[in-house]
């Protein structure tokens, strides 16, 4: 019989582009602190830890959360890292739901950290390149990354196939629209990266990366921690009896991982104009959860590109494929809320714990708003491969 599991606490570091003072094991501490602070436990009732972190490289050791366990308080037990590129997070925090719900542990913190930045080139003075060039090494080394490859080339052609396919859709001046409502949403996440208000006008004169992305509708490399606490159905009551809170219950979650090389038959290859993982995995949640999009009052989803905003939520049955443009009509109407963080635009683009932000920014809203079902959604990979959606359910829970 499969556990019952409840988000009981979750922690966070700020944002930023990057922490100059503050190592790796630094960020995995502080992160870890708030989150059992904010549970109202001491780092002793932890059983486990899984890490979410997307890139050795980055960090410049290839297994960096041996070098950080004993700081965040977890000597001596089991601490279990994922990569999943920008999928981690989720990932993460599925292996952390699955050693609570499997009966194993009671009690098990997944924490995201990332020092995205410290890469450094010397030619042009800036982390940029580096950072893009160490991401390249998430590509195929045979095809994509000899032509010099990257994450922006990646996610865009998903873009042109789609607009290749539906033609009047992903409008510029919608996309210009959901940014300026992400830019005034952060000035509420007090760990935002950018606190700075974007127009419409601002978006549509800022230059093209690569088409048809513009340099303003692009999440932000970031440095940063986010921990979330779960716990085991009866304990997680108590704790949250005496912390003052709700139990916010995992109550439907699906994953899927798409082929990695472009073709026409989707059981086979990726599609290129679908973003197929991601209708697959809130497919799955939605039937475990016996709800429907419309029952969803707030969803934080990765944004890693504006226009794969959009087509996300087509995906994820708020509007039709074709019709996206839709979409910034339901965002200004809070049906449901988008990223009320800022999403990882403007809220910040942590790779490993992007998603526990995520969860850290539902919570938050799902316990101020007295909001019945929220969803968190992660997405990574060469062209948006893979994708994860979890809902979350506040107060009388449903059967499973």
């Amino acid at each position: 019989m499969t556990i019952r599991v409840a988000v009981i606490g979750a922690g966070m570091t700020d944002c930023r582009a990057r922490h100059y003072d503050r190592t790796l094991g630094d960020l995995a501490q502080i992160g870890t602190a708030a989150a059992v602070h904010d549970a109202g436990i001491s780092i002793r009732d932890v059983e486990a830890t899984v890490v979410g972190l997307y890139n050795d490289i980055f960090a410049f050791q290839a297994i960096p959360e041996c070098g950080f366990t004993g700081q965040i308080g977890m000597a001596n037990k089991p601490v279990l890292r994922v990569s999943n590129g920008g999928a981690t997070g989720m990932y993460a925090l599925q292996a952390a739901y699955e050693m609570v719900a499997s009966g194993r542990f009671k009690v098990v913190q997944c924490l995201g950290v990332e020092k995205a930045t410290d890469p450094y080139d010397f030619q042009s003075k800036s982390a940029t390149p580096a950072v893009v060039g160490t991401i390249a090494y998430s590509w195929d080394p045979n095809f994509e990354r000899p032509l010099n490859a990257h994450a922006a080339d990646s996610y865009n052609q998903v873009g042109l196939a789609y607009k290749d396919e539906y033609p009047d859709d992903l409008d510029d001046r919608v996309q210009g629209g959901i940014i300026e409502l992400e830019s005034k949403q952060a000035f509420d996440n007090p760990f935002a990266q950018r606190h700075e208000k974007v127009t419409v006008e601002d978006y549509l004169n800022s230059r093209y990366i690569v088409y048809p992305s513009r340099e303003l509708g692009i999440c932000v490399y970031t440095e940063g921690a986010c921990d979330i606490i779960l716990a085991a159905d009866g304990i997680a009551q108590e704790i949250c009896n005496q912390n003052g809170t709700e139990p916010i219950w995992v109550s439907g979650f699906g994953f899927a991982n798409e082929p990695y090389f472009p073709g026409t038959d989707i059981t086979k290859h990726k599609v290129l104009h679908r973003i197929y993982s991601d209708y697959l995995a809130a497919k799955q949640a939605y039937e475990m959860a016996g709800i429907s999009p419309k029952d969803i009052g707030i969803f934080e989803l990765h944004d890693a590109f504006v226009f794969q905003l959009m087509i996300t939520m087509a995906e994820c049955g708020f509007v039709p494929l074709g019709q996206s443009n839709r979409v910034l009509d339901l965002m200004l109407a809070g049906k449901p809320f988008v990223n009320l963080s800022g999403g990882l635009t403007f809220g910040g683009h942590f790779v490993g714990g992007s998603n526990m932000m995520s969860l850290w920014s539902v919570r938050r809203e799902m316990l101020k708003r007295r909001i019945k079902f929220g969803m968190i959604h992660g997405t990574g990979a060469s062209l948006a491969q893979y994708g994860g959606v979890w809902i979350l359910e506040q107060g009388e829970r449903r059967a499973s």
